[in-house]
């Protein structure tokens, strides 16, 4: 498989390592010094791309893969305003895309545990809930795509629970608190806590490197070869 990277930061730099490992080949490397390089004539050097970088720029590089019939993974967040354009655009021109908040394979089956916990704990209005991220201090975007996710989750079981806040003040009631912190060199570290006067619930997903992140991305990669439409990690794991 020959794949473009978009991004060649440290997630970048990660993915590069483990697709190397595996057996592929990256054909194309795209970083803020070589944006121009993104094109359509350089993507048909690939079967793949996989799009590592912020929220400012996803959007556009995402459109550029879609153009150019290349098949594409992305794992930038803090774009997700634009989902339904991103959406329309890859329908209308047959494309590929897989979207993730994190590609990690145990952070997804977190998700999974996260989403059964919060439908047995509708039942239980004395436990308010709260959650907590950690990660390095590069991280563009609070609360992460991934806390967010978490957010959402909760708030699709929890009735008591109307929209989440990001902030480091408590917010018991209908606001489910997001406290985002910032701690070198944390890759990633999500908490979501359950409390009453009488005891806690906690569930914690820690990552202690890039590795989970960068191969559930290459498997993504992997996966989306030969298909159309949009996918998630679901579907990669065949949950």
């Amino acid at each position: 498989m020959n794949i473009a990277l978009i991004g060649y930061g440290k997630m970048g730099k990660a993915i590069e390592s483990i697709a190397i490992e595996k057996g592929h080949n990256i054909v194309l490397k795209i970083d803020i010094s070589n944006a121009a390089d993104l094109t359509a004539a350089q993507l048909s050097k690939a079967d793949v791309a996989i799009e590592f970088t912020g929220p400012h720029s996803a959007v556009n590089n995402l459109k550029i893969c879609l153009d150019a019939g290349i098949p594409v993974v992305c794992g930038s967040t803090g774009w997700l305003a634009q989902w339904n354009e991103i959406k329309a655009y890859c329908e209308a021109r047959n494309g590929t895309l897989v979207y993730a908040s994190n590609y990690s394979i145990g952070v997804n089956l977190f998700f999974e545990v996260n989403k059964h916990l919060a439908a047995l704990m509708n039942q239980y209005p004395e436990y308010d809930v709260m959650l907590r991220e950690i990660h390095h201090t590069e991280k563009k975007d609070a609360p992460s795509g991934t806390a967010i996710t978490l957010a959402e989750q909760v708030l699709e079981q929890i009735e008591r629970k109307k929209q989440w806040v990001n902030t480091d003040t408590a917010t018991p009631g209908a606001a489910l608190q997001i406290l985002s912190e910032r701690i070198d060199p944390a890759p990633g570290t999500h908490h979501v806590k359950y409390a009453s006067l009488i005891d806690d619930i906690e569930i914690i997903h820690t990552a202690h490197n890039r590795v989970g992140f960068a191969g559930g991305a290459v498997k993504a990669a992997e996966f989306a070869l030969q298909k159309k439409g949009i996918f998630g990690m679901k579907e990669v794991m065949g949950l």
